[in-house]
């Protein structure tokens, strides 16, 4: 086993997968403020699923705590508390502060500090470091230094986990850099690269999610356009899709802690440079739009088929921010949830990925078991919202009002069984 000591600060979607890896070679602390999460851990269970009981005690040299007193001795420290934004679509850097002030208090000469939170270009060094500085009483570049490595985990995706995707390293120093990205290659099979700057690091990260953020902007667009014309957009982004290179993204509700929330990232920092973004901020307008069409488009299939929108029940399934996956940050279910009330709907919300007490904190919302017979017969219309394939199995036919709505966000239902869909 490898002396060098790691402490990983927040052991969510990110740090978890990162810290039972490395604590197969080194000796890690992870650390975590929330109590029920490290019990839970220490019982050996992960409630986001991304580290199996077997791989959890296969990290051998994997601990947790709370107590800054147990990564004092650390020589790298690595940060993977969320980056949010607040209502106003401004980035909470409150996290990441609160963060690096315990990093302060433990840090010791020598160490390293990592970021992987998703931050602005300069976040590292501009609002971190003082911060550092500050609660350590210690010299950036002189008696400590800092990396930035983005994290790239795909929530609910066993086939790209933590080792099998390429890194981006990066340091402070040349000789920092060097200590991180040897880190890193230790645990990282698919490889790593080594940035030249902490900025370039951030702007790489920030610039991943922004991509797919407009990419899926404009088939939104396309939905919209095509649905005043009569035509079906997923058969148009099928024949498109026979050119080679033509990019295979679909229509859909953007969420989750990446792609719905990175971009503000970068826009905030433009505009504090004067730089007001065009065409990444328009992308983000109409995604942010997209639940308020659901519901649109939901309640006009219904007035045709006659249906009472005021007191009908219509049945939600979904309400993780994409399929197959517990992980409901973000999600731009919610939205269609709101909308729906707003129309007097009686909305029932089903969801077997979901954790019930989470959907109540975070929502304000009770899940339903999955439909039976009685609800199959009282609802009105049916919005299938994420992909989870446990919906596989539902029987949309049974539902006996003839006249149900049947709406498929997703393009997951037969086209034959459903009204409309994006």
């Amino acid at each position: 086993m490898n002396k060098t000591k790691i402490a990983v600060i927040g052991l969510g979607y990110v740090g978890l997968p990162l810290a039972v890896e490395f604590g197969k070679k080194y000796p890690v602390v992870g650390f975590d403020i929330n109590t029920r999460r490290l019990e839970e851990l220490r019982a050996g269970h992960d409630r986001t699923l991304e580290v199996s009981p077997a791989d959890l005690k296969a990290s051998t040299h994997f601990t947790v705590s709370n107590s800054i007193e147990d990564i004092r001795q650390c020589d790298f420290f690595i940060v993977t508390v969320p980056t949010p934004i607040d209502e106003y679509n401004r980035p909470d850097l409150t996290p990441l502060i609160k963060a690096s002030e315990t990093v302060g208090k433990a840090l010791k000469p020598g160490a390293i500090v990592i970021y992987e939170s998703t931050v602005y270009p300069g976040c590292t060094e501009e609002d971190c470091v003082p911060v550092l500085e500050k609660f350590s009483g210690l010299k950036f570049n002189k008696d400590f230094f800092c990396g930035y490595s983005p994290e790239r985990i795909n929530p609910g995706d066993k086939v790209h986990t933590v080792t099998k995707i390429k890194k981006i390293t990066s340091g402070s120093t040349p000789e920092a850099a060097k200590a991180v990205d040897e880190l890193y290659r230790a645990i990282i099979t698919a490889g790593t690269h080594l940035a030249p700057s902490i900025k370039v690091a951030e702007a790489a990260k920030v610039i991943e999610n922004s991509q797919r953020d407009i990419n899926i902007a404009f088939v939104n667009e396309l939905s919209l356009i095509f649905e005043r014309m009569g035509i079906d957009t997923m058969d148009v982004l099928e024949a498109a899709g026979t050119k080679w290179n033509f990019l295979p993204f679909r229509p859909g509700l953007v969420g989750g802690h990446c792609i719905g929330v990175d971009p503000y990232y970068l826009t905030h920092k433009a505009e504090s440079l004067g730089y007001h973004p065009e065409i990444i901020l328009a992308g983000r307008r109409l995604n942010d739009n997209m639940p308020a069409h659901v519901a649109s488009r939901l309640v006009k299939l219904m007035i045709r088929k006659g249906h009472k929108v005021q007191g009908a029940n219509v049945l939600v399934l979904g309400i993780t921010f994409k399929e197959n996956c517990p992980d409901i940050r973000n999600s731009k279910v919610i939205g269609v949830v709101r909308e729906l009330q707003e129309y007097g709907c009686n909305v029932i919300l089903h969801d077997p990925w979901a954790d019930p007490e989470e959907v109540r904190h975070e929502y304000q919302l009770e899940l339903s078991p999955r439909p039976d017979a009685t609800m199959e017969a009282t609802t009105d219309a049916v919005v299938l919202a994420v992909s989870h394939e446990k919906f596989g199995d539902i029987a949309f036919a049974r539902f006996s009002k003839g006249n149900v709505v049947i709406f498929d966000i997703k393009a997951f239902i037969a086209r034959d069984k459903v009204d409309g869909r994006l």
